[in-house]
């Protein structure tokens, strides 16, 4: 068996986190009654559930090519991830904007309100382990860029989508937490629905920014800004290629990216020649950007010089 990928890991982190915590939340749920704690005890199950979607979506992922599928199944990762927004935004936000309403409408009191105190706070250091845990996979994909711009550019669509889950996890649990504080501080329960409600908005905004990225991952995205200038630079720097005419470019997986260009050699160039040459651009592709696993390189007359 091979040896995990960064994102496997940060995946297998949050769920042990989230499934932990999902149980001890619907415990304090139990024993205090507060709206807040349900809400995010179902944002804790959709996230454990969103997580095994994942996993699933990464096996999915390694099946072998076939005549339906000829460039293979790597854009299921794709799909499962946006899966995972919907699950995000009609398990936790829809069912947390409506327990939040509920508890505004018809208030009542919390019993044992430490409980849910000490379980808040024993969720947000679990939490905190998933992030960082998400972050430290991150890095080394993030490079210098910000990390929003990690999760706007990344062609890895897990990591972005822990890494956001979990910023939601823990704003939510710091929303719960103020919700039941104020509760606890004022007596008036109204803050429990409030807090709830926050958590709602929270969960509806996460998962619109995750389905807005998913479908245009699911569209086809192609090479970045960085990796088309160093596949151009590969290609103008082979041996009889006079110039490049034209380059198109699109992930079919998170790590293989389509390559196809038309490269023009000279008119006297011998076809034994043009086919050392497509071969050596094969190469220097492949070593300039490594997730350029399938390449169509289509020789044409350099019709400037011909002329």
């Amino acid at each position: 068996m091979s040896a995990p990928t960064s994102s496997t890991r940060a995946i297998l982190a949050a769920l042990a986190a989230n499934a932990g915590i999902a149980v001890a939340k619907f415990i304090g749920f139990v024993v205090t009654g507060s709206s807040s704690m349900l809400a995010e005890a179902v944002h804790s199950v959709a996230d454990t559930s969103n997580q095994a979607l994942l996993l699933f979506g990464q096996r999915e992922a390694r099946k072998e090519a076939d005549a339906l599928h000829p460039f293979g199944y790597g854009r299921s990762r794709y799909f499962w991830s946006f899966v995972v927004a919907l699950v995000l935004f009609t398990l936790g936000a829809v069912f947390a904007l409506y327990e939040g309403y509920h508890k505004i409408t018809d208030p009542t009191e919390l019993t044992s309100p430490a409980v849910a105190l000490v379980i808040l706070a024993v969720a947000i250091m679990l939490e905190t382990f998933s992030f960082r845990t998400a972050m430290k996979e991150s890095r080394p994909l993030k490079g210098d860029a910000s990390w929003w711009r990690f999760i706007r550019n990344s062609r890895n669509p897990e990591l972005p989508v822990v890494l956001l889950e979990d910023t939601g996890a823990l704003v939510g649990l710091a929303f719960a937490l103020a919700g039941v504080g104020l509760t606890v501080a004022t007596g008036d329960p109204v803050w429990d629905g409030i807090g709830t409600i926050g958590i709602g908005l929270l969960l509806g905004l996460i998962a619109i920014i995750l389905m807005v990225e998913m479908h245009s991952l699911l569209i086809g995205e192609g090479a970045t800004i960085a990796q088309t200038q160093a596949i151009r630079a590969a290609l103008e720097s082979t041996e009889h290629v006079d110039r490049l005419i034209h380059l198109r470019t699109q992930y079919l997986g998170p790590d293989e990216l389509l390559v196809a260009a038309k490269i023009a050699v000279g008119p006297r160039v011998e076809l034994a020649t043009v086919a050392a040459t497509i071969d050596a651009a094969e190469r220097n592709i492949r070593a300039a950007v490594p997730a350029a696993r399938v390449i169509y390189l289509e020789p044409d007359l350099d019709r400037a010089l011909s002329g």
